[in-house]
């Protein structure tokens, strides 16, 4: 009786977890209000300064000491001046970032430096900053979307008409996803309208998002459906398919957003870290956020059949 009492007068906790997240709606509602006045232009340049920022944080690609080794000065000085264009980048912020010098290694001693700092600071700076632009990028996301409407869009070789705009529910969900939650939707409540707001405040990392379906007709449906809305404000849209080449794949993989199924990308992992023989055969470059829709089923009911990559035996039986 007093459970009862007391979650009818302060809720359930789901309840008050909404309740927490109404001011950020109407903050996202207000934002995207002003949106409204402003080019197409204008929204895409807020969209290139978020991720000229987040790009800061990206992992550090450098020549390998056997490379260096084998540079003259000039291009020792080359390396050296990029790489401290990289760190300068970052110094105000990181006042410890590391300066390099035309040798070997100078070079080598700021590339351990830098991953250290990347390694114990930049997932923190990376989440810090998307929680304090998700606001303006969820409102941007519902921006595009209303400016599509009206806009015909070719979905799996069939012309759909765009009509969609965010609802407050939608962005309530959006926010769930992005913390980390689990949102649960009926059938055509829009939930894959509501991938769209953290699978973009996600991609704007250039750490790559994936996007888990049950099958390859969704996942390329969504990746064409909204995909529309990504492309608007930017970023690339990849879709892995069965029976794609490993050169495909590694495209679709270098994408800010990639659509697929969880076989597929399984699949794709055991052959990265099984059978490849080096990082240049491989086909994922890392795995930093991913959104599975239809959850129960894939990490439930699918989960209990085994992934299981077979080949020749290289052992011989005599």
């Amino acid at each position: 009786m007093l459970k009862w009492t007391l979650q009818k007068i302060v809720g359930s906790k789901n309840q008050r977890e909404v309740k927490r997240l109404g001011p950020i709606v109407a903050k996202i509602n207000e934002i995207e209000e002003a949106y409204q006045k402003e080019s197409d232009d204008s929204l895409r340049e807020k969209v290139s300064v978020w991720k000229e920022h987040l790009h800061r944080y990206l992992p550090l690609e450098a020549a390998t000491i056997r490379q260096l080794e084998q540079m003259d000065a000039d291009q020792l000085a080359e390396t050296a001046n990029k790489l401290n264009q990289r760190f300068d980048a970052l110094r105000e912020e990181f006042p410890s970032m590391p300066t390099a010098e035309a040798s070997v290694e100078s070079i080598e001693e700021a590339k351990i430096a830098f991953r250290d700092i990347e390694e114990n600071h930049f997932d923190a700076a990376r989440a810090k900053y998307l929680d304090q632009i998700m606001p303006e990028a969820f409102a941007a996301v519902k921006n595009a979307a209303r400016r599509l409407c009206g806009e015909t869009i070719m979905v799996c070789d069939q012309p759909i008409e765009w009509e969609m705009v965010h609802f407050d529910v939608q962005l309530i969900g959006g926010i769930a996803l992005h913390r980390g939650m689990i949102a649960e939707m009926q059938t055509g409540e829009g939930k894959t309208l509501v991938a769209t707001l953290p699978v973009f405040l996600n991609g704007l990392t250039g750490m790559g998002v994936h996007v888990v379906t049950v099958n390859d007709y969704l996942a390329k449906r969504d990746s064409e459906w909204m995909g529309a809305v990504f492309k608007f404000l930017g970023l690339s849209i990849g879709c892995i398919q069965n029976q794609q080449p490993s050169q495909l794949r590694r495209e679709q993989y270098e994408c800010d957003i990639t659509y697929g199924t969880n076989s597929e990308f399984g699949f794709d992992y055991l052959r990265d870290n099984g059978m490849s023989s080096s990082k240049e055969e491989q086909v994922q470059r890392g795995h930093y956020y991913a959104i599975i829709d239809e959850v129960d089923s894939i990490l439930i009911d699918e989960a209990r059949t085994p992934l299981i990559i077979s080949g020749p035996s290289t052992v011989s039986n005599t």
